[in-house]
């Protein structure tokens, strides 16, 4: 199939690129820079400039694939406050892609979170995301791509997990990382059984280019390797490898702690995969997250 990625030459991009490849693909990449544009050629693939604004070349690009792997979003002005504008921007670039796709049959996969599901129990492929805030504004985007099914596009949903581990990886986790080395000690909030779910980069790739080979229309999946991994097993790991003290500090003191992470590290969001894993055969083989993260993170 001849594949059209955005965020081709991000962190996850720059994993689904070789792995669609590998498997006898052709790859276009959705480039905005000249530095993208290097590193999605130096991968392999086809470049194709412009961002997720140009919804021409969005719809040109879409109809000229045979799939569509959608993994862009504009971070940029949603860490500087304007969230609501890269999900409506995000929604946009759905929305073309779609339109271009329609009664075609063709897959579409874009990336989601299963960040976005309620906390506090073992999330599955059939829940729902929270209707509120920032969540509620990815939710729609999600739902706005299943419902491309009635529509004749085959599309999906993967859902990542908060921490997508791999060497290079500048998320969650190395933040996590640096606030500690920074601070001189190793949190976690409260007892520290927040359970994170997991996946190493390579699998989440894995699991795109099945996306668009094998999921039924209005598929939704779950990119998750390890269910749900303590966050205190985090603060020790760091703890020993950086020679810090491990401490627990309360809610109320998180924020000042960890900044922007605080709320992120006080939620217990396991979840699960059991439902991908059955409908696609997709069994993750990738190092788990504390071993990544001893071989990657803390050098």
């Amino acid at each position: 199939m001849r594949v059209f990625v955005t965020g081709a030459s991000g962190f996850v991009g720059s994993a689904v690129v070789p792995e669609l490849l590998t498997a006898g693909h052709q790859v276009v990449g959705l480039a905005r820079s000249d530095e993208a544009a290097a590193t999605v050629a130096s991968l392999g693939a086809e470049v194709v400039r412009g961002s997720l604004a140009d919804l021409d070349v969005l719809r040109a690009s879409a109809a000229d694939a045979d799939a569509v792997v959608h993994l862009a979003f504009r971070h940029d002005i949603a860490f500087t406050g304007d969230f609501a504008g890269a999900a409506a921007s995000d929604h946009a670039a759905i929305e073309a892609m779609g339109d271009a796709l329609a009664g075609s049959g063709k897959a579409l996969s874009i990336a989601s979170g299963t960040g976005l599901l309620a906390p506090g129990r073992l999330a599955t492929e059939a829940d729902q995301p929270a209707n509120v805030g920032h969540v509620a504004a990815r939710g729609a985007n999600s739902a706005l791509t299943l419902s491309l099914a009635d529509r004749g596009v085959r599309s999906s949903v993967v859902r990542l997990t908060p921490t997508v581990h791999d060497a290079g990886d500048n998320g969650f986790m190395r933040a996590v990382v640096a606030t500690a080395r920074t601070a001189g000690v190793s949190a976690y909030v409260g007892d520290g059984a927040q359970r994170w779910p997991a996946v190493h980069r390579q699998d989440a790739a894995r699991l795109f280019r099945l996306a668009i080979e094998q999921a039924p229309a209005g598929s939704v999946l779950h990119a998750v390797g390890e269910e749900g991994v303590p966050l205190k097993d985090v603060a020790e790991l760091i703890g020993r490898h950086l020679d810090l003290p491990v401490r627990s500090i309360t809610a109320d003191d998180a924020p000042e702690h960890f900044g922007f992470l605080a709320g992120f590290l006080s939620a217990d969001m396991p979840a699960s995969s059991a439902a991908t894993r059955e409908l696609l055969g997709w069994e993750p083989t990738g190092i788990g997250l504390l071993d990544d993260m001893a071989a990657h993170y803390l050098d």
